[in-house]
């Protein structure tokens, strides 16, 4: 029996590829883990993410032992190349989900989705292996596949039809809906391979050779047209935009929608329950997407977030879910696949998120920040914006005193947790400071008091003077990392009294080999398993150096930070400070959202401040 060491390779070994609609995993072994289709949230094609043997993959590699593998994104572009290294040649593959320019499409049928590959032998002679294992709605469908000869391999379901078209000859594999093949490739040979999804019929037949190799030409100058879009021109310019391609990547066009991982499940420690859906949109992550898209000059990107935002929570308003799938639904029950293993054995591999309908207070003052942020670039708010904005700061006035679940997410029951409560005094103030411009009417008195009201609460329950720090929740002694957002909002600066004392107490009770856990791991948060240190609570504490002036240790920690990406440039959610090793699902939009503002306010830090005045305190 096969250790789920020998099954599964670590998360950071894996890269991503997509079309801003749905996306894929791609490990080092050259086989595609995870795919869902037609959408992010959509149930997989291949999962053996989550279940080596049942979960299907598609796989091209060559046949021999392999010496070593070199992986790289084409340039500024979401296309992948992976070079194997054998004894007797060379084998590069090159791996993407075609997109391009609204008028590539004018000009052509496109499939609806599509993964295309490329493998061509670049020195020596190289024996190459395919495998095409599709096992739809999460392994729990039985198909085969039709052979419908020059025009490939077709399998419908469920009015849908997957595609298989490739210059590498592949057999049906008797009684399994699994294509193989093998070739000898020599220096210069080159195959295409195309998997392809439709839902709607006709569908769209893949065309190879010569047409593929314009497909793919089209999608490397569409990626690198994009990043070369970014303005951001300061240190770690690489970084900042391989996290916003990936931010782009996992953007869902049709509606302008950014998910926070294209995974579920993955564990944020291997063998604990700490297994979650993250295929959906999160309202706490608005503002500061917000921030990063426009600060990086993608205002059309903006734009689309900020409609995607207020047209999603219109229909609930004034109540707020805390996430919302890529169309703006709200039901998202949790529920759990029992019949696939799970990472690395770690169970339970779940679809949904019952943290959906949870009281997220929080939320409030994200929303309202990111219209706040909106307003402050566009110049403009629509009439009923300014009626929805309203309704929250109303709500806000009515709830603010209520325990909440925070914006962790805990499931040990509701607290009045100290962030959640002056992001209610940031959703006044923004909605004050949006009326004395001109933008919304609100009750300015009744905002006021009740703005001074949280403001009082948050300072005279919310800080502990024994612990002389911000805590977590009112009359509370445990830390939390997403106190080091404070000055972000604008409700405290960093370098007053208390943020600075409470950057020293998260210092030294969170901080672990450089990163931040979010809060302390025996906090009672409904679960007993571990978890990593949250990289973008780290990307967090640099942008409070920075907020402190201490620009040279902003700097140098940002560089740490930066390198515990993969070999790619990509975040998981977790990373275990001990080994560096990925944890929880990949990749996590937040934490490469937290790396793009946390470039940017050590940037402008930088060109405020004389180099004369750069201190360098002690961290503590």
């Amino acid at each position: 029996m096969h250790s789920p060491d020998d099954q599964y390779a670590p998360i950071e070994d894996y890269a991503v590829i997509g079309d801003c609609a749905s996306a894929a995993l791609i490990g080092t072994d050259g086989a595609i883990d995870w795919l869902c289709w037609p959408r992010f949230d959509s149930p997989s094609i291949f999962a053996a993410l989550l279940d080596a043997e049942r979960g299907g993959r598609f796989q091209v590699r060559p046949t021999q032992d392999v010496s070593s593998v070199e992986r790289r994104y084409m340039g500024d572009t979401n296309v992948l190349e992976t070079t194997f290294t054998t004894e007797t040649g060379v084998l590069r593959l090159t791996d993407l989900m075609p997109v391009g320019p609204p008028e590539a499409y004018r000009r052509e049928l496109w499939p609806t989705h599509e993964i295309l590959r490329r493998v061509e032998c670049v020195e020596g002679t190289v024996p190459v292996q395919v495998a095409c294992e599709p096992q739809v709605e999460y392994a729990q469908l039985d198909l085969s596949f039709e052979d419908r000869g020059a025009h490939g391999f077709f399998y419908n379901y469920d009015g849908a039809v997957l595609i298989a078209r490739s210059e590498v000859p592949l057999t049906p594999s008797p009684g399994q809906n699994a294509l193989y093949g093998e070739q000898t490739l020599r220096a210069g040979d080159r195959r295409f391979l195309s998997l392809t999804y439709d839902d709607e019929a006709p569908a769209v037949l893949p065309l190879l050779g010569d047409h593929a190799q314009r497909k793919l030409a089209r999608t490397i100058n569409y990626w690198r047209d994009w990043a070369g879009q970014c303005e951001y021109d300061g240190p770690y310019r690489d970084a900042v935009v391989r996290s916003a391609l990936t931010l782009k990547l996992m953007t869902f066009a049709p509606s302008g929608a950014i998910v926070a991982a294209p995974t579920t499940s993955l564990p944020e420690a291997i063998g604990g329950e700490r297994n979650w859906d993250y295929r959906y949109c999160w309202l706490r992550d608005a503002a500061l997407t917000l921030r990063a898209l426009y600060e990086l000059g993608y205002e059309d990107e903006g734009r689309a977030f900020f409609s995607w935002l207020l047209h999603t929570t219109r229909p609930t308003a004034p109540e707020l879910q805390v996430m919302y799938d890529v169309h703006g639904n709200t039901n998202l029950t949790e529920r759990t696949l029992s019949h696939l293993e799970g990472y690395r054995q770690s169970p339970p591999v779940r679809v949904g998120n019952g943290a959906h309908d949870q009281l997220q207070l929080d939320t409030y003052g994200e929303l309202i920040s990111a219209a706040y942020e909106f307003v402050r670039r566009e110049h403009e708010l629509d009439p009923w914006h300014r009626r929805l904005l309203v309704s929250l700061g109303n709500e806000v006035c009515a709830r603010w005193e209520e325990p909440d679940e925070g914006i962790w997410e805990v499931r040990s029951g509701r607290h009045h947790h100290t962030f959640s409560k002056a992001m209610c005094w940031v959703a006044l103030e923004r909605l004050l400071a949006l009326h004395e411009e001109g933008y919304v009417t609100v009750p300015v008195d009744r905002y006021r008091t009740e703005a001074a009201h949280i403001r009082a609460a948050v300072e005279e329950q919310g800080y502990n003077e024994e612990k002389e720090s911000y805590v977590a929740t009112f009359g509370g002694d445990r830390l939390d990392a997403s106190l080091l957002l404070l000055p972000t909002y604008g409700y405290k600066e960093a370098t007053s009294p208390r943020m600075k004392s409470t950057f020293a107490r998260i210092h030294e009770e969170l901080a672990q080999n450089g990163l931040l856990h979010r809060y302390p791991p025996d906090t009672n948060d409904g679960f007993t398993s571990e978890e990593g240190a949250f990289g973008l609570c780290s990307f967090w504490d640099e942008e409070m150096f920075a907020r402190l002036g201490r620009l040279d240790e902003a700097r140098e920690k940002l560089g740490e930070t930066i390198g515990y990406a993969n070999d790619l440039g990509l975040f998981a959610e977790e990373i275990d400070p001990e080994t560096g090793a990925f944890l929880g699902n990949f990749p996590q939009a937040f934490t490469h959202v937290g790396l793009i503002n946390a470039a940017i306010t050590i940037t402008k830090a930088e060109e405020e401040a004389p180099t004369a005045l750069h201190e360098q305190p002690d961290p503590q």
